[in-house]
């Protein structure tokens, strides 16, 4: 898979409201209840993720959840990236 240019990242992002392009990265933050909504949250990502074979580099602090998307292999932000950030605009709403 192809890394995406800055322009095309760039132009993709005005479709992803809360969504950064930063470290080489999409990036974004989410903010839940407490640490039980946010620990649910990753485990629904994570069963996508997994479909996917595209696994987030995320942090978690409480309620805090905290995700770069970025393909290693391409060494970039790719649509595959793009593709498991829509699923996770999808679940978290």
């Amino acid at each position: 898979m192809k890394a995406l240019s800055e322009k095309e990242i760039k132009e993709k992002l005005k479709a992803f409201e809360g969504w950064d392009h930063h470290e080489g990265a999409l990036h974004t933050i989410f903010e839940f209840e407490d640490f039980k909504e946010a620990f649910s949250a990753m485990t629904r990502i994570a069963f996508e993720a997994e479909k996917l074979q595209h696994h987030p580099e995320w942090s978690n602090v409480y309620n805090s959840l905290e995700i770069y998307l970025s393909t290693h292999d391409a060494d970039g932000v790719t649509e595959k990236d793009f593709e498991l950030a829509k699923i996770i605009d999808e679940l978290i709403g």
